[in-house]
């Protein structure tokens, strides 16, 4: 078994409804990311997927996300837009991209606010 990773970035705003503190008010993050997929085998030029094309599917994620107030966007609508709930996220579109990969799945995504804290989603 294969993992491949890469990391990225983004920064925007959230604010966490009904939150007892002050992440209930507007303020931003520079969040990291890092994306893990994993490979049983590789292909025909021995990689389980290009980087470039794990950095282009991430990279379209990540300008989605990219200087806005993520409690504006669809996904979080009926959610806070958690580091729980965005690393879901990521996933989640990261899964629907890789279909064009059937060799390679997610593994997870690590999403931090800071340095020091973050969440790693990951099914089952």
């Amino acid at each position: 078994m294969y993992e491949v990773f890469i990391k990225a970035h983004f920064s925007s705003a959230h604010f966490l409804r009904n939150y007892p503190g002050n992440c209930e008010h507007l303020h931003g993050h520079n969040w990291e990311v890092r994306v893990v997929v994993r490979a049983g085998g590789l292909n025909e030029i021995d990689v389980a997927i290009d980087f470039r094309d794990l950095k282009k599917i991430v990279g379209q994620i990540m300008s989605e996300l990219d200087h806005i107030n993520l409690n504006d966007h669809p996904a979080f609508q009926g959610h806070n837009p958690s580091s729980e709930r965005i690393a879901e996220y990521i996933y989640g579109r990261v899964k629907d991209e890789l279909r064009a990969f059937p060799q390679v799945s997610p593994a997870s995504v690590t999403v931090c606010e800071t340095p020091n804290s973050g969440v790693t989603f990951s099914e089952g």
